[in-house]
């Protein structure tokens, strides 16, 4: 049984960008076929789809540096063209600072709610508050009930008071007032948010950049390698197939509750903090469509209740390669959780007809793809038991010399390039031989 100074379990983002900045004296095991995790494509009749919806953004510049260096050039920047869906009518992202187009009494609403909270709130309070009162502190009730609570309680399956707003800052613009009232009287040009451009590849879908990681590591990816147990006294991780590694340290992209079960005698402390833990799922429907240019944005927003979906995203825009000549492709996503299940036997027929019913897809389309996808783990959910329960858990971990990184290893809201980052910070502190006890404690 060969013994490795560090494995890495998955082979996705997370675990790629860790073997790629450590360089030395590790393996990776991968359960399925090939690398990729969830940042995959899947290739049907000339049409390319990931799963769901994956755009790359920066923050960092070492970090696009590096994946417009790995990425040679296949790899376009494009402003974002995104949209919200309500009251009939379409309206820019984000709802706050572009009200223009909507009924006179909502605009009214918002504006005056807005004003009024920005000068007398709380703003910008995150702490010791609930999302609900977040939001109606710095948005104001207008702003909140025709957007922010609606398409959040639909999108994160739970109602607004049970978020915590650990996940707000950075995600959710701020507009001044000045944003606000231009907002009302024409469409904002004015970029808000993280997200206002975007990087994506050129051809090949997502999985492009997972090819390119994978061509700078070395040929030490195990595939079909899943993980039956992890032993913490032998330091022996034990396959499906019946082969074992030993590690002194391990990094783990596995989603903390699937990776914590193949831990056995577990404290109870332990499993107490794992029966916390909460998340959403999202069920995906890609569409192929034989008509050219469906829609000439990026993605919509859908945040009242009689749509069933709460977002859709067009990746033909993101680049004409993904599809076929003439043609048009279209991602449909609805959020799930034992707090809001949905009828899976049902779900296709139902986003059809309410892609229908906002004009999105006419009657007289033809269909020729439709793929659906089933993410279990999608967005991490921050209710009031996630950061003791979190915490509890790492420092657990960490003892043992197990590391979980990237969203659903470290449990964490993430973009691609907080992934990237991830899989490096732990390199970093791994390769220099450091005390890796409590590096990946939140800052």
């Amino acid at each position: 049984m060969k013994k490795s100074k560090t494995l890495i379990i998955g082979a996705g983002l997370a675990g790629l960008s860790a073997s790629f900045f450590l360089k030395r004296d590790y393996r990776i095991f991968e359960k399925e076929a090939t690398p990729g995790g969830l940042c995959r494509s899947r290739h049907f009749n000339g049409y390319t789809f990931d799963y769901d919806g994956h755009l790359l953004h920066f923050r960092d510049k070492d970090i696009l540096n590096l994946v417009q260096k790995l990425m040679g050039g296949n790899l376009i920047c494009t402003r974002r063209n995104s949209w919200i869906n309500s009251f009939g009518c379409y309206t820019r992202y984000p709802f706050q600072a572009n009200l223009f187009g909507l009924p006179k009494n909502v605009i009214k609403e918002c504006v005056l709610g807005f004003i009024d909270a920005q000068l007398n709130g709380n703003v910008n309070k995150y702490n010791q508050t609930n999302f609900k009162q977040w939001t109606l502190r710095t948005f104001g009730p207008g702003i909140a009930r025709h957007f922010m609570l609606p398409y959040n309680n639909k999108f994160w399956t739970i109602p607004a008071h049970r978020l915590t707003c650990e996940w707000v800052d950075g995600y959710i613009p701020i507009p001044s007032i000045k944003d606000v009232l231009g907002g009302t009287i024409a469409q904002s040009k004015k970029r808000f948010g993280y997200n206002a451009q975007f990087w994506y590849p050129r051809k090949g879908g997502i999985e492009n950049l997972i090819f390119a990681l994978r061509r700078r590591i070395k040929n030490n990816i195990h595939t079909l390698h899943q993980v039956a147990e992890i032993d913490l006294k032998t330091r022996t991780v034990t396959f499906c197939n019946g082969r074992k590694a030993r590690f002194i340290n391990l990094i783990s992209t596995l989603p903390l509750p699937e990776m914590l079960k193949l831990i056995p005698h577990l404290p109870p402390k332990i499993k107490a903090a794992l029966s916390k833990l909460k998340y959403t799922s999202v069920f995906c429907l890609n569409l192929g469509v034989a008509r050219g240019n469906i829609s000439d944005k990026h993605w919509v927003y859908f945040p009242e209740k009689k749509i069933i979906f709460f977002r859709v995203g067009f990746p033909h825009n993101f680049s004409s390669a993904l599809v076929p000549p003439g043609k048009s492709s279209l991602y449909a996503e609805v959020s799930y959780s034992p707090d809001r299940p949905v009828n899976k036997k049902d779900l296709v027929k139902r986003i059809l007809k309410d892609l229908r019913k906002v004009e999105i897809l006419s009657a007289a389309d033809t269909i020729e793809v439709c793929e659906p996808v089933d993410i279990e783990y999608a967005y991490i959910i921050y209710d009031r038991n996630y950061t003791e329960s979190t915490k509890t858990i790492r420092e657990y971990l960490n003892q043992h010399h197990i590391y979980p990184i990237g969203r659903y290893g470290r449990w964490k809201y993430m973009t691609m390039e907080d992934t990237i980052l991830d899989g490096k910070k732990i390199a970093e502190v791994l390769q220099g031989d450091k005390i890796a006890q409590g590096c990946l404690r939140e800052k």
